[in-house]
Order: structure tokens, then sequence, then C-alpha cells
């Protein structure tokens, strides 16, 4: 990293987040929400993540370090990862990032914000957003898609987990059907910015992500799906011993290198998809 430092993105809340920075220059910007089903986490959990994907895609990533569950319940994730995306756009010359390239994205939870900000800054009137990268995203609260039949036990994330995590971010159950806790619901998915969603075939979440992406194409929106026929949920953390969750890893790099118009170093690949544009 040319840069890595700590930085408060925004003041009420103060939002706690981690900038880095490949090289040089202007670059475009990845806002990251580390996954965690909104209860566990952090950026220092998430640093070696983002180091790699901000040198493979040659943008800058920040980290940002949301309130957790169940001590901030629904929608206070939502509400600071929108704020800390506004106050990029707002302070980009500062950080020396070019507001007009910039994304979202995360993993799991994280990938459930990701989409969940492309919404509300549609509805708020900003700021513009160049690509949403949602990696294994949790989508909707409805725990009874096939997927969660078929994988919901034996392959790390199971259906109970995910029962639980909703119970610590949304205890009465009063949020879930908005589209700021389930993204699905909401009643008009167009005007979005493009996406890449990429799943893992052995994951409860596999469904209710290709869903989301089937259901922003038919809004007519511009969505890359990708589904990794070996993985379980979580392979960012898996690299170390799985060739494929590298593969994974490099294709999410990619997208943000395609969407955000990065400068990847020498010798960057990507690859090991199933994919559907």
């Amino acid at each position: 990293m040319a840069e890595v430092r700590d930085v408060a993105a925004g003041t009420e809340p103060l939002i706690a987040a981690r900038l880095y920075r490949p090289r040089a220059g202007t670059l475009p910007l990845l806002v990251y929400f580390h996954g965690g089903g909104w209860v566990v986490g952090s950026v220092a959990l998430s640093d070696n993540f983002c180091r790699a994907l901000a040198n493979a895609s040659g943008c800058a990533v920040l980290s940002v370090e949301y309130r957790l569950a169940p001590e901030h319940r629904f929608p206070a994730a939502a509400e600071d990862c929108y704020a800390a995306t506004r106050w990029v756009a707002e302070h980009a010359a500062e950080l020396n990032v070019d507001a007009t390239r910039l994304g979202v994205g995360g993993d799991s939870a994280g990938g459930n914000l990701g989409a969940v900000i492309s919404q509300m800054a549609r509805d708020r009137g900003g700021p513009a957003i160049a690509l949403q990268l949602l990696i294994y995203p949790v989508i909707d609260h409805d725990l009874t898609r096939a997927s969660y039949a078929e994988v919901g036990e034996g392959y790390g994330l199971t259906t109970p987990m995910m029962e639980w995590f909703w119970q610590q971010y949304d205890p009465d159950g009063t949020g879930r059907d908005s589209a700021y806790a389930s993204p699905i619901r909401a009643t008009d998915l167009s005007g979005l910015p493009p996406a890449v969603v990429q799943v893992a075939y052995y994951d409860p979440l596999r469904d209710e992500g290709l869903a989301y992406a089937e259901a922003l194409r038919a809004a007519g929106g511009r969505v890359e799906s990708r589904t990794y026929e070996t993985l379980v949920h979580g392979w960012l953390q898996m690299g170390a011993v799985s060739d494929d969750a590298k593969r994974a890893t490099a294709d999410g790099a990619a997208a943000i290198l395609k969407g955000l118009g990065g400068d990847a170093p020498e010798g960057a690949t990507a690859g090991g998809a199933t994919a559907s544009a």
C-alpha cells in the first residue's frame, strides 16, 4: 500500500473507517462494508482482504466501521454506511479520490448494506454510485428458499445462524420488510447502479442473491451474476487454502477495475466462475 490511514467518515455519529490507497494519484474508490450478520466483524478483521482488493484493482478502498447489533439495531448499520458514503463523496478532494468513480460493496451482511446504500443513494438524491459489488449478500429475511433447505446445514453458515442474526438486527421484525433491510422487497428496483453479484453454490444465501440479480435485470439494470460451484459462504477468508477462493476474490477485483476504471498492476487476473450477464 502507498498509504493506509484511519479516518473519521462523518461527525454525527462519528464513523470510523480505514482508507487504503495502492498507489499515488487521484483514484477511484470502493466503499467497503464488512460481513458478520450485522453483529460481528470489523475493519481490523477485513484488513487483509481490503489490502488485497485495493492492490488487485488499483482502486482505493474505504472500509467502514459501522455500528453493530444488538446494541445498535436496524437501521443503524445502514444509516452509518450511507452517511460514510455520502461523506466520501463530499470530501473526495481531501481523500484524493474521484467522486465520479465511486462504488459500494461488501460481503454477506456487508453485501446487504451495499445493495441498501445503492437504493438509499437513489432515493435520497445521491451520491452517484457507479458500481455495487455484492459478495454472497443477505438480500431477504425469507429463509424458505430452496438453498436454505438444500445447504442450510453442514457448510458453515446455517439456517439457525441466519435466524439468529436477523433476530439481533431487528428483534421485533417490524423492519424486515423494508427495502433497507431486505433490498429485494423494494417496490422499485429501477435506476440503481450496475451490479456484480457473486454467490457460492454451497451457501444458504445463494438463491436470494441470484433472485436479486434477476430482479435488478427485470427492472432494466445492468447486472453480472456469478455462481462459484465449489465454494461456501465466507470464501474471502479462505484464499490461503483454496485456489477457487483466490479466483473468486480476483473476480471481485476485476469487477471493480472494470466498473470504476482502476489501473490494475501487471499480472492481475480473474476467473473461475460460472457467469451470466
